[in-house]
């Protein structure tokens, strides 16, 4: 994912998946599905901003992951992650000396997190109780993005942006097992729990399936008429991966084969997709101050259903399948400064203190 600010026009689960009481299916205060289960139809929610939960300091930002189980949001910020409970709006702790950190991966069957620390290409790995530090991974690629946890391998992959690779680490011995070419720069990616991972190839708007213990790639499919893909999501269940994509497209595809099921349109600047399976919505979250909300209706028919106005900036996403509450982060943004030869388009500067999450629901 790309670390925000960024150009608005050109455009962070990711792992991007605890809150307020609020049910999206079937009304405020209804029961959430059993785990695993499609909550039964019902009207579509109204969705709006509810909370903004003050985090501040300086610096920017990149990936949202949900821990439902703990209501705790892990927040990328700079150096350092945040970790909010969203049951009390307030700040629990933090996971420090994770310099350019993108992302976070929680594996829950051995109490660990892992961050993906760009600036100096390490993972940190972390006791996930606690938040306490277990140790540190030097990677062989430059620019670790993304990072998730496959429980079917007991693999962590990092998706290196600098070396257009994936590495994979031994979650339990945190040591690195094996390095993926990709054959472009990856973006976000999800795994199936089966043992199959699926990852967005931005410059040649592609997928890649990969297998999670040969390490090798499986496919190669095109996301014509998606172009640069960023954020992407996974319905395991029906087999359909939702790429979100920069020209303003949300590609629907059969995981199992490549086929193209659907072409959405969504916000702009998009960088974060996420899926709540319980309520059956795919979510897009677009630096233009939207959130796209679309309903699956079958998995080959997809309706839009909502625009829920957000703020500018919010375009990394996390969702609570518990409770049906969706998270994105945003700041303050000053002047630009001005160009440069090397950066004929700067990013816009951050306001210090004005870094926040905003919490959306019914």
């Amino acid at each position: 994912m790309k670390r925000m600010p960024r150009s608005w026009s050109l455009v962070v689960s990711g792992m991007l998946i605890a809150g307020a009481p609020a049910a999206l299916a079937s009304g405020a205060g209804a029961a959430p599905a059993p785990a695993g289960t499609r909550a039964a139809p019902g009207k579509t929610p109204d969705l709006k901003v509810l909370r903004r939960i003050p985090i501040g300091g300086e610096g920017g930002w990149d990936c949202l992951t949900m821990d439902a189980a703990s209501h705790r949001l892990f927040v990328t910020h700079g150096t350092r992650v945040v970790v909010v409970d969203v049951a009390t709006d307030s700040i629990r702790g933090e996971i420090p000396d994770t310099p350019g950190v993108h992302a976070v991966a929680l594996a829950h069957d051995i109490g660990r997190g892992f961050t993906s620390n760009g600036r100096d290409s390490s993972v940190s790995v972390f006791d996930l109780a606690t938040l306490a530090p277990v140790a540190r991974i030097k990677l062989p690629a430059r620019n670790p993005d993304i990072i998730l946890y496959d429980p079917a391998s007991g693999r962590v992959f990092t998706f290196n942006g600098g070396s257009a690779t994936a590495t994979a680490i031994d979650a339990r011995a945190d040591t690195v097992v094996g390095s993926i070419p990709l054959g472009g720069k990856p973006e976000f990616a999800v795994v199936d729990g089966a043992g199959l991972l699926f990852v967005n190839i931005e410059d040649s708007s592609a997928v890649v399936q990969l297998d999670t213990r040969s390490l090798k790639p499986m496919a190669r499919w095109s996301l014509a008429p998606g172009e640069e893909p960023t954020g992407l999501a996974l319905d395991a269940a029906h087999h359909r991966l939702f790429a979100a994509c920069s020209n303003k497209k949300l590609i629907v595809m059969d995981s199992q084969n490549g086929r193209i099921v659907s072409d959405i349109p969504i916000g702009d600047g998009v960088d974060g997709a996420a899926f709540d399976a319980r309520r059956g919505l795919v979510f897009t979250s677009n630096g233009e101050g939207s959130l796209s909300v679309i309903r699956e209706e079958t998995p080959d028919r997809f309706t839009p259903v909502q625009t829920v106005t957000t703020e500018r900036g919010a375009r990394t996403i996390a969702v609570d399948e518990s409770t049906g509450m969706v998270y994105v982060v945003t700041a303050d943004f000053g002047p630009a400064p001005a160009p440069t030869p090397d950066r004929p388009h700067p990013r816009p500067s951050i306001v210090p203190g004005t870094f926040r999450v905003l919490a959306i629901g019914s």
